[in-house]
């Protein structure tokens, strides 16, 4: 019934919690396809023990090739009806893959369904419970400014994703945004309002340590959407690998370029601070404010990069680098020195 494909790649300190999460599925008529892509850290050992031991583990070890061609070739290895994704740093809840069919057993219409997560850090923690839009209209309205659906929440039909030709290179460390939206044109998406996932934040994941090339490919595959959308071919069907200059090929300016670089480095820099991970955190800003990426980005954006900077120096206790990103930040945005009185507004206005 349910082919759950995982490609690894150095995942060795979570890997082994994330495997038994599906094997301890309450679901149980499935095939676990694992791709190795090259590991160095003992992952590989990791997977070949799980497949020793239980039948329903086909673990794949190859080169590194890269996420696209991984799933890929897991995906083309699945007998099942429907594939489930998963990957080796999160957590799958124990009825995630029964919620899951059930729903796409009553809803034929339905080519993908994905789920709420909770998001944990390194340490399994909880920091927050993130919900999606959950029907169709919604989510697709939502895909035209970010990813709404988590993939490796996701279960989608075979026949769909072959109908799509799978994942593709060109929106390299954006692949599954691409997807969706290559599908929504044809089909229907949805999102379980249950938590079916814990998704862990940490400084190794390809989101933080590949923020800049998925922020490019992101953008790359809205605009190749909405050039199908407009009745054109599709710009990333001759495109290797999405770059600023492919970018302004598509009609995306530098300046919107840097918009969302910006914005998107100052999620997960924010995400790294609620996880605690305040080196990696800061390393990320540094490299930020290194690049010339940020430049035209918005001067609230660019002065909450600062604020966040700031806190991130004083609490590595350099003192004078936090000061002077503080005096930065009221430069660019003078109206931020109003945020110590908020607290007292809000009181005042309780008992007044």
């Amino acid at each position: 019934m349910v082919s759950v494909v995982m490609s690894v790649l150095n995942c060795a300190r979570f890997l082994s919690e994330a495997v038994e999460s599906i094997l301890e599925q309450s679901f149980r008529e499935f095939e676990f396809i694992v791709i190795d892509d090259g590991s160095t850290d003992g992952s590989g050992s990791i997977l070949d023990s799980y497949g020793r031991r239980d039948p329903r583990v086909r673990v794949y070890h190859q080169q590194n090739r890269g996420m696209a061609d991984s799933w890929n070739r897991g995906c083309g290895l699945a007998q099942g009806k429907y594939i489930a994704r998963m990957d080796g740093d999160d957590i799958a809840l124990p009825k995630r893959l029964m919620w899951q069919v059930e729903f796409m057993e009553k809803h034929p219409e339905v080519a993908v369904l994905g789920g709420a997560v909770d998001v944990i850090n390194a340490r399994g923690e909880l920091l927050v419970t993130y919900p999606n839009p959950i029907g169709d209209r919604e989510i697709k309205s939502a895909l035209l400014r970010r990813c709404a659906l988590w993939h490796p929440t996701v279960l989608m039909r075979k026949e769909v994703l072959v109908s799509v030709a799978g994942y593709r290179k060109a929106a390299v460390d954006a692949e599954d945004y691409d997807l969706w939206l290559r599908i929504a044109d044809h089909f229907q998406l949805a999102n379980l309002e249950a938590v079916v996932l814990k998704y862990r934040v940490h400084p190794w994941q390809l989101s933080v340590r590949k923020c800049r090339q998925q922020a490019l490919s992101m953008l790359a595959a809205r605009a190749a959407a909405s050039s199908r959308r407009d009745g054109n071919p599709d710009p990333l069907e001759s495109v290797g690998e999405t770059t600023p200059a492919v970018l302004a090929s598509l009609g995306v300016t530098e300046s919107a370029q840097q918009v969302i670089l910006a914005r998107e480095c100052l999620r997960w820099i924010t995400i790294l601070c609620r996880a605690s991970e305040y080196s990696a955190a800061l390393n990320m800003v540094t490299d930020v404010f290194r690049s010339s990426d940020w430049k035209g980005a918005e001067r609230r954006v660019i002065s909450e990069l600062r604020i966040l900077a700031a806190r991130l120096y004083w609490h590595d206790r350099r003192f004078v680098r936090s000061a002077l990103n503080a005096g930065h930040a009221v430069m660019k945005r003078p109206i931020i020195l109003g945020r110590p009185l908020k607290p007292f507004l809000r009181w005042w206005n309780t008992v007044a």
